[in-house]
């Protein structure tokens, strides 16, 4: 299930979000309204292509920051439901000036993140069958992380790491640094703090089973092929029955399900983020 984060952590980010787009003020709008108080009105959120919708929480708390008295949201879309050109997404009645000053903003949101699930949802489509999880990377849009991880829980996905302090992982630059696989395992496991896991990046089957033998927990088999992967794994689990394997590195939608048939535990990929394109999606005032 997605779950967005706290709205006290949520909320400072749509602040500066609505004050970038602001700035001292909409010309515009308020050019409009300058001599009278703005009616209510209505505006539709409308999809122009075929995707999964992932961000209506979002639209919705953009134009209550603005006026939460007397803005109204009613969905026909549920938040991660998929719909095609021409449905209605979701009606908002607020006052005129409401709706357009806060118009760009929660688009960009709604368009982003439901681009970022629907790619998620096409590449979760091709191993639904299978044990294998699709997970996310940090590979995110700085100031995004939080949301953008959430459109890949929407989409069907699993989230990897948030960030450096809630998983240790040592990588190709951490080996190096430490001068080896097992003398990295060991200052980590030495200084880090419990209960945390250790993964370790392997980009060859010696570092794989080096890194098995100091005792890692998650083992990322990075940028192997499908058939030295296959060759792999099952002496890798019969060396640590309960050490959990993802794979990682070049990994496209057409290779999904090869990778996923070796029997990884989990996939990494930061293809259903940094390639997704935004979900083309429009709000017109009707009222």
């Amino acid at each position: 299930m997605a779950t967005l984060p706290p709205w006290l952590i949520v909320d400072p980010l749509l602040q500066q979000w609505l004050q970038e787009d602001l700035g001292r003020g909409d010309r515009t709008t308020q050019s409009l309204f300058a001599n009278t108080q703005a009616p209510i009105g209505q505006a539709k959120l409308i999809l122009k292509a075929d995707g999964q919708v992932a961000g209506l929480p979002l639209v919705e708390r953009v134009f209550q920051l603005l006026d939460p008295q007397n803005f109204k949201f009613e969905t026909a879309l549920s938040e991660g439901s998929s719909g095609q050109p021409k449905n209605l997404i979701a009606t908002m009645t607020a006052p005129l000036d409401i709706l357009l000053m806060g118009e760009r903003v929660a688009l960009n949101i709604l368009m982003r993140l439901s681009g970022i699930a629907t790619m998620t949802a096409q590449y979760v489509e091709k191993i639904a069958d299978l044990p294998t999880q699709l997970v996310d990377t940090r590979k995110t849009t700085p100031g995004l992380r939080l949301l953008e991880k959430y459109a890949v829980q929407v989409g069907g996905g699993q989230n990897h790491r948030f960030g450096l302090d809630d998983a240790v992982m040592i990588k190709d630059n951490h080996i190096q640094a430490a001068g080896g696989i097992s003398q990295a395992i060991a200052l980590v496991r030495q200084n880090m703090p419990y209960p945390l896991a250790i993964e370790v990046e392997a980009e060859t089957p010696e570092q794989a089973f080096e890194a098995v033998t100091a005792g890692a927990d998650i083992l990322m088999l990075d940028n192997m092929s499908v058939a030295m992967m296959a060759d792999l794994i099952p002496p890798l689990r019969a060396k640590n029955p309960r050490l959990k394997l993802e794979a990682s590195g070049n990994i496209t939608l057409e290779t999904l399900r090869e990778a996923a048939l070796t029997g990884i535990d989990y996939i990494s990929t930061s293809a259903t983020i940094t390639r997704a394109p935004w979900l083309d999606i429009s709000m017109k005032i009707t009222a």
